[in-house]
């Protein structure tokens, strides 16, 4: 019998009662904490609903982390799962605990005595929090056991039951959000960190885009006549949430700073920000984000590559990769004049810490020269200590916008309706500060190394915007398995463009030299450069002395059919064969 689907409500009660005040604790011990005394009140049912976010939100640096699953992502090594000898073996077992305490609350909620309206905004908020948990199984296994109330040991059936279809699972999840957008309170939540109606409906835009898109793209699935319906169902929810004006895109005027203000800031920015893992310092709830990001050792040395980097457009909205010889041009010309929040995101020119000092991007933190500045904040203190404090986005009103956008130019309403293009990637370009420019042709760049077979010039739009607006946000790996661009994954780590070894580069734009690229370090270094070895084998340029960093072109990064669906892991086979393996693997 497979123990992970033993589980009680112990292991609630020792998360939800660990904060109560011992007063509480004295008036009712645990061993009385049963149903017909415990969900009596609505304070007991919003004891029990404030645990599933304890239990179901990620920590920060997994938010972030999650991208390195991208392919506009370097680091030290690919995952096992792209560049390895990947099998069930490797796959960790399914759990099941997270759902079982959410069936367990629908299976006891319903108390008359609790009014009506509070045990449905309850049950509304542990719905959501079903439908977040399925929508994460059927992204990594596809078909799944569905299981809508908590099992015991004598529920054989249900337990060994095969798994139902993807299909009816989302079907499921759809209902799940439905019921949560409708019973969910509206009052907007400005500390960001609660579950509202908005974030349900937002979660419901995402989830429905991507169900949609993965049904478009993926023929083997034989569900693309569905695909509209739930295409259908994003854009309503989007346009929903857009007519409420509950949100808007935060902006000061200052295009030089507004984006990077939302992921550095201490509290969330809830004008745009709808969801977030709040960190601060009232709290001393502190992340390790910007160590990770500023560390030879403790991070992975994570940094943005060359080919994504020349997506960004120039200030002038016109494209950067219509330039004569756009991809030779050394890192201080490459970063004048670009959509602001390239800045914003890497090391760029002028960037200083909080004491003054200039930090152009360093080689001992990143690979590619792209290095990270999104999330990190400025104090040097933090590159080594887990103190960072700025809250990490969930959820922001900036991807509704897009969701929007995206949903309409799959369905054909993106080039007959120029009011959306305006209210979504023209509303994103205008507070990023880039000048109004649509495109008159499909971007032959977007194309040629990214989306060959797409040739709507809208949707490539689209697709550029979403990588620059939400880089670093979670989210990209998602995307290009619901593109079916798994393919991408293989790209070359290719960084800055190096015109000659051995010759020192200025990386900041302030004339002095920072870096050099050299096959060994000189024996009288030159003060204020870093010297960075290129081993012709883990790193090199790639015309032998000169042109872009290629890093570790040493791997084997593949990406099969098969790993659109992660493999059923051997433990769970042997509990339950019935379970199936994941075509290929």
């Amino acid at each position: 019998m497979n123990l992970k689907l033993k589980i009680g409500i112990l292991g609630f009660i020792a998360v939800a009662f660990s904060s109560c005040s011992k007063d509480f604790l004295d008036r009712e011990p645990f061993d009385k904490l049963v149903p017909s005394t415990y969900f009596n009140t609505e304070a007991d049912l919003q004891l029990y609903v404030n645990s599933f976010y304890q239990q179901f939100t990620p920590s920060a640096l997994a938010l972030v982390q999650a991208d390195e699953m991208g392919e506009y992502t370097s680091k030290n090594n690919s995952p096992k799962f792209i560049a390895g000898n990947f099998s069930s073996v490797d796959q960790g077992a399914w759990s099941w605990t997270k759902l079982r305490n959410v069936n367990y609350f629908l299976s006891k909620y319903d108390n008359p005595a609790i009014p009506e309206e509070a045990r449905n905004h309850f049950a509304g908020i542990a719905r959501f929090y079903r439908a977040l948990f399925y929508f994460d199984m059927v992204k990594d296994y596809g078909d799944v056991p569905w299981y809508s109330q908590p099992l015991s040991t004598e529920d054989r059936e249900l337990l060994y039951k095969p798994r139902d279809p993807r299909a009816s699972v989302m079907d499921s999840v759809l209902a799940d959000l439905d019921f949560a957008v409708a019973n969910i309170r509206d009052a907007k939540d400005n500390t960001s960190s609660t579950i509202t109606k908005w974030v349900a409906l937002g979660l419901k835009s995402r989830i429905c885009l991507f169900e949609g898109t993965y049904r478009k793209y993926h023929d083997e699935l034989n569900l693309q006549n569905t695909a509209d319906k739930w295409l259908t169902d994003a854009f309503n929810a989007s346009k929903e949430l857009i007519d409420s004006k509950q949100y808007s895109l935060y902006s000061t005027g200052s295009p030089e700073t507004d984006y990077r203000t939302l992921f550095i800031s201490e509290n969330p920015v809830s004008t745009e920000v709808m969801w977030a893992n709040v960190h601060n310092n009232s709290l001393k709830r502190w992340h390790e984000i910007t160590w990770k990001f500023n560390s030879a050792t403790y991070g992975a040395r994570w940094g943005l590559n060359k080919q994504f980097v020349n997506t960004y457009l120039n200030t002038d909205g016109s494209r950067f990769t219509d330039r004569t010889g756009f991809d030779e041009i050394p890192f201080v010309q490459e970063m004048k004049e670009r959509d602001p929040r390239l800045a914003q995101t890497v090391r760029s020119l002028g960037y200083t810490r909080s004491d003054g000092s200039a930090a152009p991007p360093n080689f001992g933190y990143t690979f590619t020269g792209y290095h990270l500045l999104k999330f990190s904040l400025d104090d040097k203190r933090l590159d080594g200590v887990a103190e960072g404090y700025n809250s990490i986005t969930m959820m922001r009103y900036a991807e509704i916008l897009l969701n929007y956008a995206e949903a309409a130019a799959e369905l054909g309403k993106l080039t007959s309706d120029p009011l959306i293009w305006d209210e979504t990637i023209g509303a994103l370009r205008a507070r990023a500060g880039i000048e109004e420019n649509r495109p008159v042709v499909a971007d032959r760049y977007l194309q040629q190394v990214y989306f060959p077979d797409i040739t709507d010039k809208y949707l490539l739009e689209v697709r550029r915007e979403r990588g620059i607006e939400l880089v670093y946000e979670g989210l990209r790996y998602d995307d290009l398995m619901r593109w079916k661009k798994g393919e991408l994954l293989e790209m070359s780590w290719k960084g800055i463009y190096v015109p000659a070894m051995d010759q020192a580069m200025d990386l900041d734009g302030n004339g002095t030299p920072d870096v050099s690229f050299v096959s060994k370090t000189p024996s009288s270094p030159q003060q204020g450069v870093s010297y960075v070895v290129i081993d012709g084998s883990a790193s090199k340029l790639s015309e032998g002395t000169k042109g872009h960093i290629i890093w570790r072109d040493d791997e084997d990064r593949q990406f099969d059919q098969k790993k659109y669906l992660r493999p059923i892991s051997n433990t769970d086979l042997v509990i339950n064969p019935d379970l199936g393996q994941n075509p290929g693997w």
